[in-house]
């Protein structure tokens, strides 16, 4: 995430006000506004295509399509983007680069093979119980399939650091679908519904191609070698783990709510619970900020002590690498510290703003009391998120597993509990599991700064491991004269 660091490094030397807000107008743009994107997309097709107008079971067949399409191509993702990021890095830092487009189609495969697996039944089911227009079923899974595509070939260039352009190509894919939608419904006559699916799907699309396209320009040569990345999911096992739990833990609190009275079931298929979902996701922009902040914060600051201390290892002297160590874990505690600061800060103006201006705007009752607890629950998880990574920067696997781990089953247990509590209290499963997770990660954090030495200069091996029989211990034979 150098590229990033660099970046702002440039514009916050300027040390002015404009200079830390084109900063931090930098970091949106290379962090949320993917999402931001295509949410206003939503958003704007709804008003000038009158969708408030339809029949309110089409518009929930409509939410809820985009909703299920969203999270599963996040969970399906989610188990290959550790996994195929470390091979990329490691690839990228032994400058094998045409080894990286066999990655690219391999993880492809691999990643289609799983969401085919999970979204073909699903949508099957939809049109043999739900009795969906079987047109509309297909639109769905083509826009499912292709958020998958653009997910997956926007971890590559993520690594290549080049955020400015995934932004830029979901805007264009963004245009596209509103462009499309309004000839389709305006000049071609086609109903509101299966026009706006149809160009959501166009433009992730166009998004998912513009990402592949910009990824054959940097790799042109192809190895050849696809299964040399095979290896890595056997090897690194836990980074498959440790980042599916993670993002299913952002979900599991939704699907606990799915099973209450809550619930709304929409052709026989989806299942929601529209005042949590909507709570959930008013405390998720709440909150959502925290990801800029980070990103920003550990390419600008901490990035450089751990490569000073990095190559401090290498050939440097004992008293230099302990105070690299030192100043490096000094910097990692400032960076949670000031995350926790800021994003506090950020939380508690747009909690109070969403407080007054929502119910202004129609969002009040059930959901707005709800929202408080998610929004605390939000702001901790994000916190932790951020030990999850620092995790991944020291290798440690175990830590990564164990706090994600703690995450899930927490949130899970705690939300179970909370269905019996006061709607109030419908958040506190994920806040439980926020600072559970926290708490799990922070001594993890500890043990690695504790244990870094012999992370770091016990962990290779003098012999060749291999398969056979163990040599024999004996190393000399005193012969008598």
């Amino acid at each position: 995430m150098a590229g990033i660091g660099v970046k702002l490094n440039r514009i916050y030397n300027k040390k002015s006000l404009l200079a830390h807000l084109a900063g931090f107008a930098y970091s949106a743009v290379t962090t949320i506004a993917p999402m931001v994107i295509v949410m206003a997309e939503v958003f704007v097709m709804e008003k000038v295509l009158d969708y408030e107008t339809l029949n309110y079971t089409v518009r929930e067949l409509f939410a809820c399509t985009i909703l299920y399409i969203f999270i599963f191509s996040l969970l399906t993702a989610s188990p290959f983007n550790a996994i195929l990021s470390r091979y990329m890095s490691d690839v990228i830092y032994e400058e094998r680069y045409d080894d990286i487009m066999p990655c690219f189609y391999m993880g492809l495969i691999i990643n289609m093979a799983v969401s085919c697996g999970v979204g073909i039944p699903f949508y099957i089911r939809e049109y043999l119980v739900g009795g969906v227009d079987p047109f509309f079923v297909l639109l769905s899974f083509i826009g499912y399939v292709a958020l998958v595509f653009v997910f997956y070939s926007m971890l590559y260039l993520s690594i290549c650091k080049d955020y400015v352009k995934i932004t830029l190509f979901f805007f264009i894919g963004v245009l596209f679908g509103i462009l499309m939608s309004l000839l389709l419904v305006r000049v071609f006559g086609m109903d509101t519904l299966t026009g706006m699916l149809l160009s959501l799907d166009a433009g992730f699309l166009l998004t998912a191609c513009l990402e592949f396209a910009q990824l054959r320009s940097y790799f042109r040569e192809n190895s050849r070698n696809y299964r040399k990345v095979l290896p890595y999911f056997r090897k690194y096992w836990p980074l498959i783990l440790s980042n599916f739990m993670y993002t299913l833990s952002l979900y599991v609190h939704n699907f606990v709510f799915w099973t209450t009275d809550m619930r709304m079931v929409v052709a026989n298929t989806y299942v929601c619970a529209e005042p949590y979902d909507m709570a959930t996701f008013i405390a998720l922009i709440t909150n959502v900020s925290a990801s800029m902040i980070f990103i920003s914060n550990v390419e600008m600051r901490f990035h450089g002590k751990y490569k000073h201390y990095s190559e401090s290892v290498i050939g440097g002297r004992l008293v230099d690498i302990e105070n690299a160590k030192k100043q490096m874990f000094q910097q990692l505690s400032g960076e949670l510290m000031n995350l926790a600061r800021v994003q506090f800060t950020i939380s508690v103006v747009l909690f109070l703003l969403f407080i007054v201006v929502l119910p202004m705007l129609g969002f009040s009752g059930l959901v707005m009391q709800i929202y408080p607890a998610l929004a605390v629950g939000y702001y901790v998880l994000f916190l932790m998120y951020g030990e999850l990574i620092f995790l991944y920067y020291y290798n440690d696997l175990t830590g990564a597993v164990l706090t994600s781990a703690v995450m899930l089953f927490v949130t899970l247990i705690g939300s179970i509990i909370a269905t019996r509590l006061d709607s109030i209290w419908y958040g506190i499963g994920l806040f439980a599991g926020g600072v559970a997770a926290w708490t799990m990660g922070y001594i993890r954090l500890r043990w690695v700064e504790k244990n870094l030495d012999r992370h770091i200069f016990c962990n290779g091996t003098l012999l060749k491991r291999g398969r056979g029989k163990c040599p024999s211990s004996r190393v000399y034979v005193k012969r008598g004269s």
